[in-house]
């Protein structure tokens, strides 16, 4: 008897899990079809491109500085074990532009704007203001949840292309002031081994986890149940799952991309 109910609980655990993920799958659908059949709200994209991309610039640059500067240090400690400390501007420049840059912006949004997302729209159901669009004749997906999805996939790829370069200046600095290294020298090793593939390759990962951060934090915010508490669960499963599917995604395209 302990087995079967042990399996009875998996089996439900599973069919929650199926069934919200062809809810999600669905959602998307929708909103293609949306974007294609209704009105773009273009002041509306504008206005969350602003405060989804550039008040997310000041957290991204600080965090890009410190750990290019980070990385710097540790590169340079590992790299004197095998008298190898002339890789710390390469590798600081190509593990910023694959990994950290795409990744770090990516979890930082999760947390700025994905919760942020799935908050304002959770509350705007509870306080029934979607319905009020709908009786305005305005659809809540063209008005409210597209303008945030493109926002998210357009902001994030520049942000970590900033990211990038402020990440590397951070090692650079480091590089200069702490481990002794000549600044002409420094910036020839960077540029040198630093190709085209290894830029365009994070920003493919960054416009991918800004979808994923725009469609579970407007998912999450639609799917919010009633009081104050449901819009605190939403704005919690926004973060957490964009968190697990960015480092996830992360792998697959990873894997797509450089197993040559």
């Amino acid at each position: 008897m302990i087995i079967v109910s042990y399996i009875q609980k998996i089996g439900s655990i599973f069919r929650v899990f199926l069934s919200l993920l062809g809810r999600l799958v669905l959602f998307i659908l929708f909103n293609l079809k949306r974007l294609f059949s209704g009105p773009f709200y273009f002041k509306n994209f504008i206005y969350q491109l602003f405060s989804i991309g550039f008040l997310s610039l000041p957290v991204i640059g600080l965090t890009a500085i410190f750990t290019g500067a980070a990385l710097a240090l540790q590169i340079f400690s590992g790299g004197s074990r095998f008298n190898a400390e002339s890789v710390v501007p390469s590798i600081v420049a190509i593990g910023i532009t694959r990994e950290l840059g795409p990744v770090l912006c990516g979890l930082i949004m999760a947390g700025r704007v994905s919760s942020s997302i799935a908050a304002e729209i959770g509350t705007m159901k509870v306080t029934e203001q979607l319905d009020a669009l709908y009786t305005l004749n305005t659809n809540p997906y063209n008005f409210l949840i597209i303008p945030r999805i493109f926002a998210c996939v357009i902001s994030l790829p520049f942000l970590t292309l900033i990211g990038d370069l402020l990440g590397i200046w951070g090692g650079y600095l480091i590089g200069i002031s702490t481990l002794d290294f000549n600044s002409t020298n420094y910036l020839v090793n960077t540029l040198q081994y630093l190709q085209f593939e290894d830029i365009y390759s994070g920003l493919i990962k960054a416009a991918v986890f800004g979808f994923i951060i725009g469609i579970l934090g407007t998912f999450n915010g639609l799917n919010t149940s009633i009081g104050a508490k449901g819009v605190g669960r939403a704005t919690t499963n926004s973060v957490v799952w964009s968190s697990i599917l960015i480092l996830a995604s992360n792998y697959l395209l990873t894997e797509a991309l450089f197993n040559k």
